[in-house]
C-alpha cells in the first residue's frame, strides 16, 4: 500500500511513517520544512515539501505520492506558541485542500489527526467539565479554542468528504502525545499536581499511537469513523474514582463504565473493538527503562 503522511518531521507523522515503513508499506512523507538536497543514507524515507495550506501544492504533493491512503497529522499541533488567527487558518485550510485533493485525485482513504480537544473542554478558555467521565466518542463538541475548533472542524470537513465520494475516513482523537524522550520530563510534575486535570490524567505512547493509525490506515470501515486513543491507565497512577472524587468533589459529573480501576479520563473502547488496537506502553515501563 502507497502511504502518504503530512506533517512527517512532526512528532506524530513521523513516528507513523516509521511504523508504516516497518509493516512494509511503501512512505512518502510531505511537510513544510525544507528537505535534505543530495544523496540520502539508506533507511530515509522519501519526502516532499508542501505548504498545505497552498491548494495548488496540497494537490502537487498527492499528485506526485500517488497513494493509496493519506494519513493527514500536518498543521500546529497546539494552541499556545501561535497567534490564534495563525493556528485556526493554518490547521482548518490544510485539512480541507487535502480533502479536497482526496476528491479530485480518487485516494480511497484517509486518517486524519484530530485531537483530544475537540469535544472542547481540555483547552477551553471558558472551563467545563464533560458531561460524564470517562468521556468517550459520543461526548458533544462544544470546542472555544482556535485549536480545538480547527481540530472539530476537520472531522466535519471529513464528514463532509465521505458524502461527497467514495472515499471513507477515520479521524483519530488523540490523547497528550508522549514521545520515549518525554517521559522523562513530562510526568513527574503531572504526578505532583494530580489537581490540573485538564484531560483527566490522560496520556497516549506515540508508538501506540502510530500502531493505531497503521490499524486505521488498513482497515476496511465504511463511512467516518472517530476514535479516541489514550493509554488503558492513567499517569498518576491511582484509582480513577479516588482521583476524581478528591479534584472535582461535588462538581465531578457522572461516572461511566471504567474499563479499569486506574484508567484515565478518556475511553478507548471503540478503537479496540472496532479496529483492534491494543495498546502495550505505558509510563511505568518507560521509566524502568531509562
Amino acid at each position: 500500500m502507497r502511504v502518504l503522511v503530512t506533517g512527517a518531521q512532526g512528532k506524530v507523522g513521523s513516528f507513523a511513517a516509521k511504523a508504516f515503513d516497518a509493516a512494509g508499506h511503501k512512505v512518502v512523507g510531505v511537510d513544510i520544512a525544507s528537505p535534505a538536497y543530495g544523496p540520502q543514507p539508506a533507511g530515509i524515507l522519501p519526502y516532499l515539501r508542501a505548504d498545505l495550506t497552498d491548494f495548488g501544492a496540497a494537490i502537487g504533493a498527492v499528485h506526485a505520492a500517488r497513494p493509496d491512503v493519506i494519513v493527514h497529522a500536518a498543521g500546529i499541533p497546539g494552541p499556545g506558541h501561535d497567534p490564534a488567527a495563525a493556528v485556526f487558518a493554518n490547521n482548518t485550510l490544510a485539512t480541507y485542500n487535502i480533502a479536497e485533493a482526496v476528491l479530485h485525485t480518487g485516494v480511497a482513504r484517509v486518517v486524519y489527526i484530530s485531537s483530544e480537544t475537540a469535544p472542547g473542554f481540555v483547552t477551553a478558555e471558558r472551563p467545563f467539565i464533560p458531561d460524564y467521565l470517562p468521556v468517550d466518542e459520543a461526548h458533544p463538541r462544544r470546542p472555544q479554542d482556535p485549536y480545538a475548533l480547527s481540530k472539530s472542524l476537520g472531522e466535519d470537513i471529513c464528514d463532509a468528504l465521505v458524502a461527497r465520494s467514495d472515499a471513507t475516513a477515520v479521524s483519530i482523537r488523540p490523547s497528550y502525545v508522549w514521545a520515549p524522550r518525554d517521559y522523562a520530563h513530562v510526568l513527574s510534575p503531572l504526578q505532583e499536581h494530580p489537581d490540573r486535570h485538564f484531560n483527566y490524567w490522560s496520556y497516549v505512547d506515540v508508538e501506540d499511537l502510530a500502531d493505531l493509525i497503521v490499524l486505521a490506515a488498513t482497515a476496511s470501515t465504511a463511512g467516518h469513523e472517530v476514535v479516541y486513543a489514550a493509554q488503558p491507565d492513567n499517569y498518576v497512577g491511582r484509582p480513577f474514582a479516588t482521583l476524581v472524587a478528591e479534584v472535582l468533589g461535588d462538581a465531578a459529573p457522572p461516572l461511566r463504565e471504567l474499563d479499569q480501576e486506574d484508567c484515565a479520563g478518556i475511553r478507548t473502547a471503540k478503537a479496540r473493538t472496532l479496529l483492534g488496537w491494543a495498546p502495550q506502553r505505558s509510563w511505568r515501563q518507560r521509566l524502568a527503562a531509562d
